[in-house]
């Protein structure tokens, strides 16, 4: 038969791995027709989620946020310059004894002239002040303080970093599943479209029979019904494709009314890498290096211990230079305030130290202590989690390998069984139901090989995606 030979050498030239890189191109039905499809590999798609994909410009943003943190702790090492303009108005400056008396006079000594009596009550008062003051002061030592929240700073960047980087590797394994899944229904509609096909030539077979009077009206009818329920199946597929390309679209952000075809040269690639992929051990050793969890895990053990140092240094004293000068008038501080500007000008060195953190710095030091041991075991878990995760997807690799060239042979025994069992139907040598049953079992072994082979796929890029080189 046609159909079967032209089968036969399919197999032959896709055989095991290479099979999957089968032309796949999806029916009218599932185009839009407005606009021409053009082929897509997965990496080209992971570009587009790059530069489009929400969550990956969500984390983009969080990382641009992250440098100005680093910016701004470094800011702690340069001077503090602060300048105050001040303008006011003095009220009347009252004289009053001891006793809180505004009458009889008070002892006043002024340089140069002795004691003199001053007449209590209001004085003569400046009304309208000024105040202008300018400081300057620059950390010399702060207990380490300044350059662990820059450390802390810099290392929340590289944790920012590794946010982007794990967004993208969750986008892009998202969007390999959604391809694959494309690839899968394309290739079973494929399988039901070769037997639609196929029934409807044996339907016609049938109908010329019927004809002859060979074959009862029931035998057709049963042809019928299987050939409406392939149909069916193919509908379902088709809608299948639909909302997976949906999906798929709305993931990458493609514009209305663009759409796109799988790339079978790309899988081609792929599959071809899975005949010579490399051991258990190698796998292991790249999660090792690679993964993104076992990296920010590290990370924030490093930060742990910046976070001990930052609470240590309230132990210590902090050390600045202090410079200062304040233009101001009225002088008030004297008994009678005088109408004139005062500059007065100083620089030093100021030393602060909070003794109360002897007592009450202990208990955020121990709590540092325990995070930083806690985030010490988190590494330890987060190797555990993925030291088993990958021996699983591994053995799953190896599993479905065996069950690609099973499934192989099924098809190849599915195929001979059904030219035997239509050989001998053709010359009334068996049943009807002998005949469907053999459509049945080659049908199920055909969309059987499908699922198998993009299973193997799909666990292979697994692997990748928890060693994070996806």
């Amino acid at each position: 038969m046609i159909y079967k030979n032209t089968f036969i050498i399919l197999m032959n030239y896709h055989k095991y791995f290479c099979a999957l890189t089968v032309s796949m191109m999806v029916g009218a039905s599932c185009c839009v027709p407005s606009y021409a499809q053009h082929k897509m590999s997965l990496k080209s798609l992971f570009d587009l989620a790059d530069q489009q994909n929400q969550r990956i410009k969500v984390s983009e943003a969080a990382l641009k946020a992250a440098e100005e943190g680093v910016a701004s702790a470094k800011s702690a090492m340069l001077p503090s310059v602060e300048f105050s303009v001040q303008g006011s108005y003095t009220g009347n400056a009252f004289l009053m004894s001891r006793g809180f008396s505004t009458s009889g006079t008070t002892e006043y000594v002024v340089p140069g002239l002795g004691p003199q009596q001053v007449q209590n009550g209001k004085q003569p008062t400046p009304h309208w002040g000024n105040s202008f003051t300018a400081q300057a002061s620059q950390v010399i030592y702060a207990g380490g303080a300044i350059r662990s929240g820059i450390e802390m700073a810099r290392l929340g960047h590289q944790m920012a970093e590794l946010d982007v980087e794990k967004n993208r590797q969750e986008v892009r394994f998202l969007l390999t599943g959604y391809y694959l899944d494309l690839c899968k229904l394309q290739n079973q509609s494929q399988v039901i479209a070769r037997n639609i096909e196929l029934t409807e030539k044996v339907i016609e077979q049938m109908k010329a029979r019927r004809e002859q009077g060979t074959v009862l009206k029931n035998d057709l009818t049963r042809y019928e019904l299987q050939l409406q329920s392939l149909l069916l199946k193919k509908t379902q597929i088709e809608d299948a494709q639909k909302i997976i390309r949906h999906q798929l679209s709305l993931t990458i952000h493609l514009p209305e009314g663009e759409d796109f075809d799988v790339d079978a040269q790309s899988l081609e690639e792929e599959s071809m890498a899975l005949k010579a992929f490399a051991s258990e051990e190698s796998w292991q050793q790249t999660a090792a290096e690679n993964n993104i969890d076992i990296r920010q895990a590290t990370l924030a053990t490093e930060m742990s211990e910046q976070m001990v140092r930052n609470t240590r240094a309230a132990l210590r004293p902090s050390v600045a230079i202090v410079a200062e000068n304040n233009l101001f008038g009225p002088y008030t501080s004297d008994l009678i305030p005088k109408n004139a500007n005062v500059n007065v000008w100083f620089v030093g060195i100021g030393v602060k130290y909070n003794l109360s953190s002897l007592w009450k710095n202990k208990h955020a030091i121990r709590k540092a202590k325990h995070e930083n041991t806690q985030a010490h075991e988190r590494v330890q878990l987060a190797q555990e989690g993925i030291e088993n995760g990958v021996q699983a997807s591994y053995t799953n690799l190896l599993t479905s390998s065996v069950e690609v060239s099973t499934q192989e042979k099924q098809v190849e025994l599915a195929d001979q069984n059904y030219a035997v069992v239509k050989n001998r139907y053709d010359n009334d040598l068996a049943l009807l139901t002998d005949m469907l049953d053999a459509s049945n079992m080659k049908l199920a072994a055909d969309m059987a090989l499908v699922n198998a082979r993009i299973n193997m796929l799909y666990n292979y890029f697994k692997l990748k995606y928890i060693t994070n080189t996806l």
